[in-house]
Parts: C-alpha cells; sequence; structure tokens
C-alpha cells in the first residue's frame, strides 16, 4: 500500500488559471469600462472583488494542503480536512469507465488529467485527478486494470481444481494487444465538417464578438457611414458574401479537423478506446462487461448521406468534463454498414438485426387519432389572442392548420421508422421520426420491463413495452402500439432471464 500524498502541486496552478479565467469579465467591467466610476455601487463592488479573489485563492491552496490520495491492491483511499476529517474508499471493482483528457495547460507542462467513473451517484461518482504526471495515470490505470482481470478470472475459476498459469498470462497479454478499428480520412473529415454543420458555428461567434465590442466602443456611431456606403455598392456586398462563405467553410473544416483530426477507436479483448482531439485531447476507455446498452442514432442529414453514429451506454458518469457526453461515440459520422460492422467486431457478444418487424396498420390510426396536447393549446392560444401576420387578421387559423400538419406529418414519420424485434438473448428497436435511434440490448444487461396499455390502446388490442438499463441518468427506452400479443411475448421472454443472472 502506498503512503498517502498530496495530488499535483500544478493543481493550484490550474485552479488559480480557471479562477482567473472566471474573473475577466469583473474585471474588464469594474477596472476599464467602469475605470473612472465613483459611484458607491462600483467602489463597493470592487472590494467585494478583491475579498472574494483573496478567499478563492486560500481555498485553492488549502484544499491542495488537505487532499491526499492513496492506493492499495483492491481500492483508492481519498483524505480530506485537517479539523473534521473524512475518509473515502472506493474500490477498483466499481470503475465503470475511465476518462483521460488533456488540455492545453496539460501539454505544456508534459501532464494529463484522469478521472475513473463509477456507477454511483453525487458529486463523489468519480476518482478525478485533474492534474497528475502521465506515468503516475498510466500506473494507476494498469493496477486498476490488473485488480479488475484478476477478479474476473477468480470469478471463472472452477470450484475443484485451478486455472493454469498459462491460461492467466495468455488472457493478460493479449489483452495489451490493440485492434484499431477506425481513424477518420480526409474525406472523413470533410463530411463531418458538413455534416455537423461546423461553418455555420462563425456566424453567432462573429454576431457574439460584435456585442462585446460595442459595450466599450459604440460601433454603430463610428460606422454607420461606413456601413451605408457598403450597403449601396453591390459588388462589395457580393465579394463580402463570398468572403464570409469561405471563411466558415475553413473554419468549419479546420473546427471539425481540430475535434476529430486525430480521432481513433480501438479495442483489446476487455476494453474499448476512443481518443479525439489535436489541440485538446480527451480518451475514454470502458470494459466491454460495463456496456449495458448501444444506440445508433441517425438524424436526417446523416440518413441522407448513409451515416450514423454509434453511441455506447454504460452505468459510469460522463459528467466529469463538460465534453465528457460526446466521448462515450463511436465517430458520429461513421458510414451505416460500417457503424453495424464495427459494433460486431467490438462487441461479438452483440449483433444489429437489420430485418425487423413493423408495426400493424391500426398503430397508424391509433397515432393520428391520439390527441395532441401541444397543437391545442397552441391553438386555444391562438384563438383567444388572434394574432394579425402580414395584415391577415384570420391567419390564426393557418397557423394552427400548419401545426396541425406538422403533427400528424411527425407521427407518419414516426410509424414508418419504428421496428422492433426479439432474439435469443437481445431487443432491438429502432424509433424517431426526423431523428432515428436504433437501440439493442442483452436481457441480461435490463434491470427493468414494463408493458403498459392505455384505454385507447385497448380498443385497438395494441401496447406499450419499455426498458430500463443502468446508467447515469437511468436509460429508458421503449417502443408504442405493439401488438398486444407481442408485448405479451416481450414479457415471458424477459422472464428467461432468470437463467443468466447469477445473484451473488
Amino acid at each position: 500500500m502506498m503512503k498517502a500524498k498530496r495530488y499535483h502541486p500544478l493543481s493550484i496552478l490550474l485552479h488559480l488559471w480557471k479562477l482567473a479565467k472566471n474573473s475577466v469579465f469583473f474585471v474588464i467591467y469594474l477596472f476599464v469600462i467602469k475605470a473612472g466610476s465613483e459611484s458607491s455601487f462600483i467602489v463597493y463592488s470592487r472590494y467585494i472583488f478583491f475579498l472574494a479573489l483573496g478567499v478563492s485563492v486560500c481555498s485553492i491552496i488549502f484544499k491542495w494542503l488537505t487532499h491526499k490520495y492513496e492506493l492499495d491492491d483492491r481500492s483508492f483511499h481519498l483524505y480530506k480536512g485537517i479539523f473534521n476529517k473524512s475518509e473515502r474508499t472506493i474500490p477498483f471493482s466499481k470503475i465503470q469507465n475511465v476518462n483521460r483528457h488533456t488540455s492545453l495547460f496539460h501539454r505544456f507542462f508534459k501532464v494529463t488529467s484522469v478521472s475513473f467513473e463509477t456507477g454511483m451517484m453525487g458529486e463523489d461518482a468519480a476518482v478525478k485527478f485533474e492534474v497528475i504526471s502521465q506515468a503516475e495515470a498510466e500506473r494507476i490505470e494498469a493496477n486498476v486494470a490488473g485488480a479488475n482481470i484478476s477478479e474476473e478470472l477468480t470469478a471463472v475459476q472452477p470450484i475443484h481444481g485451478e486455472i493454469e498459469p498459462s491460461f492467466s498470462l495468455d488472457s493478460e497479454s493479449a489483452a495489451q494487444e490493440r485492434t484499431i478499428h477506425f481513424t477518420p480520412t480526409k474525406n472523413d473529415i470533410l463530411k463531418a465538417s458538413f455534416t455537423s454543420l461546423s461553418f455555420l458555428v462563425l456566424i453567432p461567434v462573429i454576431i457574439s464578438f460584435y456585442y462585446k465590442i460595442n459595450e466599450i466602443i459604440n460601433v454603430e456611431e463610428k460606422a454607420g457611414g461606413i456601413l451605408q456606403n457598403i450597403l449601396s455598392s453591390r459588388w462589395l456586398i457580393a465579394v463580402i458574401i463570398i468572403v464570409f462563405i469561405v471563411a466558415s467553410t475553413i473554419f468549419g473544416i479546420v473546427r471539425t479537423f481540430l475535434k476529430y483530426g486525430k480521432y481513433e477507436i480501438s479495442s483489446d479483448l476487455e476494453r474499448i478506446y476512443i481518443t479525439k482531439g489535436v489541440l485538446d485531447e480527451t480518451a475514454f476507455s470502458i470494459s466491454k462487461e460495463r456496456v449495458q446498452a448501444i444506440e445508433i442514432e441517425q438524424s436526417m442529414i446523416k440518413r441522407w448521406l448513409g451515416l450514423a453514429e454509434v453511441k455506447l451506454i454504460s452505468a459510469g458518469s460522463l459528467e466529469s468534463n463538460k465534453n465528457m457526453h460526446e466521448i462515450n461515440s463511436l465517430y458520429p459520422f461513421l458510414p451505416k454498414k460500417r457503424a453495424y460492422e464495427m459494433v460486431s467486431e467490438i462487441l461479438p457478444s452483440y449483433q444489429v438485426t437489420e430485418g425487423m418487424a413493423r408495426l400493424p396498420q391500426k398503430a397508424l390510426w391509433l397515432r393520428l387519432l391520439r390527441p395532441s396536447w401541444l397543437w391545442m393549446i397552441v391553438t386555444a392560444g391562438l384563438f383567444y389572442f388572434k394574432p394579425a401576420i402580414l395584415k391577415m387578421k384570420e391567419a390564426w387559423w393557418i397557423l394552427s392548420a400548419v401545426l396541425l400538419v406538422i403533427v400528424l406529418v411527425t407521427r407518419l414519420l414516426n410509424f414508418l421508422n419504428t421496428r422492433y424485434t426479439l432474439n435469443d438473448r437481445f431487443i432491438q428497436f429502432k424509433t424517431g421520426s426526423l431523428t432515428t435511434t436504433l437501440f439493442i440490448s442483452k436481457r441480461d444487461k435490463i434491470i427493468e420491463v414494463e408493458v403498459n396499455q392505455s384505454k385507447l390502446q385497448q380498443l385497438f388490442g395494441l401496447a406499450s413495452i419499455g426498458t430500463i438499463n443502468r446508467a447515469k441518468p437511468v436509460h429508458h427506452a421503449g417502443v408504442k402500439d405493439l401488438p398486444m400479443r407481442r408485448a405479451e411475448s416481450f414479457y415471458k421472454w424477459y422472464i428467461g432471464r432468470r437463467s443468466e443472472v447469477i445473484v451473488e
């Protein structure tokens, strides 16, 4: 068991850097924009700012002095406090995912950050090292992985007799051999930049920059004459539009490259690894046994281009970083066929069935007859206020009719896209209207199912089914308006889970 030690001293500098970034707005407002103000509010605000800044700096230093960690063969031990001490122990067996993030700050000092995510809830759901050396991070990851592998080998050991040493050595050596399944090409980057509409991001960036500058310098007054001259010249407007289109395209491609340029999906016998980012690197790894379900999403644009996004649903938290919800995704712009193949390659225990059953025709009539509360509330509001649009006093009922058509078309698309199937140990269904989601899970990974039937569904002999998988938050999925006999067979299918799940 290693001796308890403090976190990396550069964590102080990291928190001071974050504090400085969060203080920029107050500094600009209090000491630049209001530099000559003698208002009591501004003067006292400056004092409060300096007081809060001092308290924050002391808090950062005090936290570094009082927070420590140590590891033994099986657990993390985390300590904090001086007078009111607390200790938290997290077994390695509870670790679901391992996330690494290397920002520009980390790259400059040749360090990284790593988070070991558990399936627990609350602020203490993860063991986080915001600054840690590369060697220390790899050592801790190896300890966690080694402990989990030894537990799995122990779990499969027969009651009589021992596992041969060669089995353990072969398993561990094979686990180190990674297979690279995907790295994006230049064409993939170009497709991603246009599919993700990254070029449109430049518009809000320019608008935001304009308003921030306008708060300090009144741009509208000083540039009024220039704007009038530009608007009066057609060729200048054309040049500006062309320049803006070219700049937006370049901006979108560069932004996509920085995000997905070094994307890599790989796996070994035990885990799946996903890395991304050119300047800001992020890495995610998860044990294959921890994958609770798979979702394959397709927006309307992706369906037109034959692309798809595969997401791994796991019990661990992905909220330690604001972008972590993206890293559990296998490349978001995979060709559909390649996405299906990759699921089988990475997770051989899963399978994607393309031939699925459709909903019966009466399910369409039920969906069209089902009342739309959104349409009724909006129509009631339009009828009450009767807004005049384009000088048309009776335009409210046109808006109501358009909304009703949108609701009905959306329901029709949802009906056409909905599919479902039950295999031996798998459930798979597809739902959605403009964006579709293909959900795949194994029976032993589903912790709860639900079969319900509304009064309207009873008239049509239909029912709805639902599943719950471990995730944070808990993942719900389901299909509405199945034939009742299918819903009953789904319930019987789930009862068969008893022979697959071993209760300790």
